[in-house]
């Protein structure tokens, strides 16, 4: 998805510069090309020694930067040759500068000399990123069109303060950055609201038997994961699952295709794209026992009754200013049950993709899939990741 793209971190000073180590070490692997900057504080909690050897690269610090070493100036050379500059952590003080276009350093003077992406994941104590001063600050930074922030976390500091200021993990930063290379930063769903849904439901039998289906919510995940990287407002309804919501996005964990139903109905009025990627149950179990059954007691024949059409509600109940895309995970003739899923349900588009794939469907990091829409539009989507999936299916909507 990034091949021989290049990209520019720039390490503050703060305890999370640990978690740096990791974002190189998964870029370099996925075939990004790196350099890395390191602030003099940065130095106190990592060496250069050990991002050099991590991107394959020496790194550079303040000591090169007013050192006459290069040809050209060092912060001209890294802020032309950079694709997206990554800066984490961003502590208050470079916050401070990068808001006030202040360049004292070889980061900001090159941050300043470069015209890429800027992702900020910054990191500091509660009552640092609270305070109304560094709040201005950040809000002030990310009118900037070149700039894209991933807000703090909350939980324990390395100051045994529970409260937000933890920075992104190192996955969700590494993802941010392939969304950045895939676009080049563009912001094309800036204003629009997104609702997916996700994973699997649950039919239950009893407190421990259910009827459900191998969804992980992978895809999903992937697709809020996108629209909120391009600048979307996104509402993610999703199964039970075992990944970490994305900063940033509206959550909301439902278990059964009845709730499921009843959150995407009332969710709907607000959305201008609605992507319905769940694998939603058809039937369940006619009757519930709130006691576990005893083997013994366990029907021969198993009751069903079938559960609400959930994406034909929603094409019922649709303005015509939204958008609905469906789903349909299928095995053999991928196109023919899409197709009449399309037109049967009133959809606006719909991505048939394959389960019986090697690396496809549920629980794999990749896919594949056609894109079909109303409009008879036929679009194969070869196989990459499930992120990449995602922007594509975006694109296409985007450039309708």
């Amino acid at each position: 998805m990034v091949l021989r793209k290049r990209v520019l971190i720039a390490v503050g000073g703060g305890i999370a510069a640990y978690k740096i180590c990791e974002v190189v070490s998964t870029l370099f692997k996925i075939g990004v090309e790196i350099r890395v900057i390191l602030t003099r504080s940065a130095q106190q909690f990592i060496t250069p020694l050990t991002l050099a050897t991590l991107s394959r690269h020496p790194a550079y610090t303040d000591e090169n930067f007013w050192q006459p070493t290069h040809s050209r100036p060092l912060h001209i050379d890294l802020g032309e040759w950079a694709d997206l500059i990554v800066i984490a952590p961003l502590t208050a003080n470079t916050l401070a500068k990068l808001a006030y276009a202040m360049a004292d350093n070889l980061l900001t003077n090159t941050v300043l000399a470069s015209t890429c992406p800027v992702l900020l994941a910054p990191a500091m104590n509660t009552d640092m990123w609270e305070q109304q001063a560094v709040q201005r600050n950040w809000q002030q930074l990310l009118t900037d069109n070149r700039f894209y922030g991933i807000s703090t976390a909350s939980g324990l500091l390395a100051c045994d303060r529970v409260g937000a200021g933890r920075m992104a993990e190192p996955q969700e930063i590494v993802t941010y950055v392939q969304s950045l290379l895939y676009t080049a930063g563009k912001r094309d769903l800036v204003d629009k609201r997104v609702l997916i849904s996700a994973g699997g439901t649950r039919e239950y039998l009893d407190p421990v038997r259910f009827i459900g289906n191998p969804s992980t919510g992978k895809m999903g995940l992937a697709l809020a994961q996108a629209a909120l990287h391009r600048g979307a407002s996104v509402t993610l309804v999703h199964g039970p699952a075992s990944w970490e919501v994305p900063l940033g996005v509206q959550a909301i964990p439902i278990v059964s295709a009845h709730q499921m139903r009843a959150t995407m109905v009332q969710y709907l009025p607000n959305a201008d794209i609605i992507v319905m990627s769940a694998a939603v149950a058809d039937v369940k179990p006619r009757e519930y026992s709130k006691q576990k059954l005893a083997k013994k007691s366990l029907p021969q024949a198993l009751p069903l009754e079938p559960v609400p059409d959930i994406i034909a509600e929603l094409a019922r109940l649709k303005q015509p200013h939204q958008r609905l895309v469906g789903f349909a995970a299928q095995t053999g003739d991928i196109v023919t049950p899409a197709l009449e899923k399309l037109h049967s349900k009133n959809l606006d588009a719909i991505v048939a993709n394959p389960i019986d794939e090697l690396n496809s469907g549920f629980g794999s990091d990749n896919n594949q899939a056609i894109f079909l829409d109303k409009q008879g539009q036929k679009i194969e989507i070869r196989p990459c990741s499930k992120l990449q999936m995602a922007h594509h299916i975006f694109d296409f909507l985007v450039n309708k």
